[in-house]
């Protein structure tokens, strides 16, 4: 297992100098959220694209994916009532497979609660079939530029779609598509009535990606969650994806968020 950093807590330094501060703490992958990129993708054109996969290899980064993908958006939504919207949403994943495969990445993470989130009276059953919809006009695509779609179940207090590994689950089945698998993020799990190493368990067998911060909103180990469990877990599971930091909490600082948390999971990680 590797691990990676989440790019947006380091939102307002220069690019460059961010993936050193990353890289000289020991941190191996860069997660990107594409609004750090450009105000739309579309204007981050195909030399754009290649001079950031170059810096980061340059100061010793893999480039995981993205994050965050409909974050700072309008006009998308996953389980919206009209299919226009849909199609639309579809077409934009379309362009964000380009991004994320043009910058070396291989996963994206679908999160984006508030653009998932089921339209008032539709059923959970009515989202998973038309969120299936969408995953399922991009898959072609994802399988052409060898790029997966990660699920990411979100707690109740972000959205009220995919709340639960098992509702995330459902969605992967429903596309049916080898390029549509699970994320598990450790904040999320932690709303679950279910232990978070059997939830790694039961989900073993779709699990391509692993979010580590804590509840309190900050990295791993500087909250109440013990990752002990969870990194012995993954490892006996022989989870072989990265590991990527992801806070919301920027309140103690890049400094102490960062090497806090690398420090804290490389204390843990036995290869």
């Amino acid at each position: 297992m590797k691990i990676a950093i989440c790019n947006e807590l380091y939102h307002d330094r220069d690019p460059r100098a961010a993936m050193q501060h990353a890289r000289s703490l020991g941190y191996q992958g860069w997660e990107i959220a594409p609004f750090t990129l450009a105000d739309s993708i579309e204007e981050f054109s195909s030399s754009d694209r290649k001079r950031y996969a170059q810096m980061a290899a340059d100061e010793g980064l893999e480039i995981v994916g993205l994050h965050w993908l409909l974050a700072k958006t309008t006009g998308f939504h996953l389980t919206h009532d009209d299919p226009a919207v849909r199609t639309l949403t579809a077409n934009y994943f379309g362009q964000l497979t380009s991004l994320c495969h043009d910058l070396g990445g291989k996963v994206m993470v679908l999160g984006s609660p508030q653009q998932r989130n089921l339209p008032e009276g539709v059923s959970l059953e009515e989202g998973i079939d038309r969120a299936a919809e969408v995953l399922r006009a991009v898959s072609d695509q994802l399988a052409d530029q060898d790029v997966t779609i990660a699920v990411e179940p979100l707690g109740p207090e972000e959205t009220n779609f995919l709340c639960t590994a098992a509702q995330g689950q459902a969605l992967i089945e429903a596309v049916g598509s080898p390029k549509v698998q699970l994320l598990l993020d450790v904040k999320a799990m932690s709303t679950e009535v279910i232990p978070i190493p059997e939830l790694i368990i039961s989900h073993k067998d779709n699990l391509v990606h692993f979010h580590a911060n804590d509840p309190n909103r900050q990295g791993p180990g500087m909250g109440d969650v013990d990752f002990r469990p969870i990194i012995e877990t993954l490892e006996n599971e022989n989870y072989g994806g990265w590991i990527s930091v992801e806070v919301f909490d920027y309140s103690p600082g890049i400094e102490k968020l960062a090497s806090s948390s690398i420090q804290y999971l490389s204390s843990l990680l036995h290869r």
